[in-house]
């Protein structure tokens, strides 16, 4: 057996028999001692992950990654430096946010703790997913599990992160306007979902840019969903911006378009899931009299049809979303969406005006519509929520200039797929 694969299986096993921890300032004696210069190896199995950022500096933003197997992981991140000030958020994965404006005093530690979903392209044997070239740097689809530590000063002492079996998943499946987005200043709902959710629920995040339901299907991501769901876990389903484009024969919102949905909510069933429904985002498309004018045709009533046929239980945000952006009005509601005049962002060369899909503000907003619908629906899950999330009416949103958002290192000006 040669020396990689014993260290990588060695690595395994650890990992599954007992929790690993990493020290950056050297406070936690019984943590492995990170320093500057440990950068990630598949042989160690940990380190700074320098293909995102480097070099690793006190007080500047940075990536750690730990080699892992699909699953769960409670992460324990224990924020704060005994030489200065802090205000750290934190993130995983393909810039999932979990943690956000955590201020720390000097010699001060607050800690943060939550599941991160880890997960590779692999189903079994040589069946893959089929991602898109795109997604091929992305993070949520390798080997490890990487946290980044970043916000206005960022101040990280250690991470411990340890298997989390037994918690409930939510497993998401959608389009552009749920997926983890990677780069500012692009954003959707179902990446800002795990900041409000306690360290009993996971959410793993499968959606993609530009997915109808049936390629969704199509390229595995369900598959290698029901190869890692249990009973107990719930399926969020949102589609209907791309199917609506389709133009293949059998195409439409009450032919194809439901039983795709149908199938969705066979196969979460027979899993010993539970299905839910999210309908599809508004797009930023006002009439002359300032409201928005429906662009989905037939497939949000077809959603409806197939939750009240097959006794789905469904989130209205299709609704809430024409409330939000009716309400913060047809300029205002700019503020929601990758709207940027030209040089707004290093190398951003043209303006960006996309009113489909959304920046952080837009994308938080949103998230907490869906988690006002996980309560007016009184699922099981709502007791998992944060006590901080205290409602949300989207006819009262958070004033835009409140929001506190401090952008990851990295930006890209190509829009995500579909529309």
């Amino acid at each position: 057996m040669n020396r990689l694969l014993t260290a990588s299986i060695a690595w395994l096993m650890a990992v599954s028999l007992m929790a690993q921890s990493f020290s950056f300032d050297g406070a936690d004696k019984t943590a492995t001692r990170i320093n500057p210069t440990d950068t990630y190896d598949a042989a160690r199995g940990y380190g700074y992950d320098m293909t995102r950022l480097a070099p690793v500096a006190d007080g500047k933003p940075f990536f750690f990654s730990v080699g892992v197997p699909d699953g769960n992981y409670r992460v324990t991140i224990n924020l704060g430096n005994k030489k200065r000030a802090g205000n750290t958020t934190v993130r995983a994965e393909s810039r999932r946010l979990m943690a956000e404006n955590i201020v720390t005093m000097r010699g001060e530690t607050k800690t943060v703790t939550f599941v991160v979903n880890k997960r590779n392209t692999i189903i079994s044997g040589n069946d893959r997913v089929k991602i898109k070239d795109r997604e091929r740097t992305k993070l949520n689809w390798d080997d490890k599990l990487t946290i980044e530590i970043g916000g206005e000063a960022p101040a990280c002492s250690s991470i411990k992160i340890e298997p989390a079996n037994g918690v409930t998943t939510l497993w998401l499946c959608g389009n552009s306007t749920v997926v983890d987005q990677d780069y500012e200043p692009w954003a959707s709902w179902g990446q800002m979902l795990p900041r409000w959710m306690d360290d009993s629920v996971a959410v793993a995040n499968y959606a993609e840019s530009g997915e109808t339901a049936a390629s969704f299907m199509a390229a595995g991501r369900l598959k290698k969903i029901l190869s890692l769901a249990k009973q107990g876990d719930y399926l969020f389903v949102e589609f209907g911006h791309n199917d609506q484009k389709q133009k293949t024969p059998g195409s439409g919102a009450y032919y194809n378009f439901a039983t795709n949905l149908k199938q969705f909510i066979d196969e979460a069933r027979a899993k010993g899931m539970t299905p839910i429904f999210v309908t599809p985002t508004q797009r930023r498309t006002f009439d002359s009299a300032g409201h928005i004018t429906e662009s989905h045709g037939d497939y949000p009533d077809a959603m409806r049809w197939v939750a009240m046929r097959e006794g789905v239980k469904m989130i209205e945000v299709h609704d809430m979303t024409r409330t939000f952006y009716e309400t913060l009005g047809t300029e205002g509601s700019k503020r929601a969406f990758v709207h940027y005049p030209a040089n707004t962002f290093p190398g951003q060369f043209a303006a960006l005006a996309d009113n489909t899909h959304f920046n952080p503000y837009g994308a938080y907003e949103i998230a907490k519509m869906v988690l006002q619908g996980i309560r007016d629906l009184d699922l099981p899950i709502a007791s998992h929520i944060k006590p901080e999330f205290t409602g949300f009416d989207p006819a009262k949103p958070d004033p835009v200039e409140q929001f506190k958002w401090h952008n990851s290192p990295f930006f890209e000006a190509l829009k995500p797929d579909g529309n």
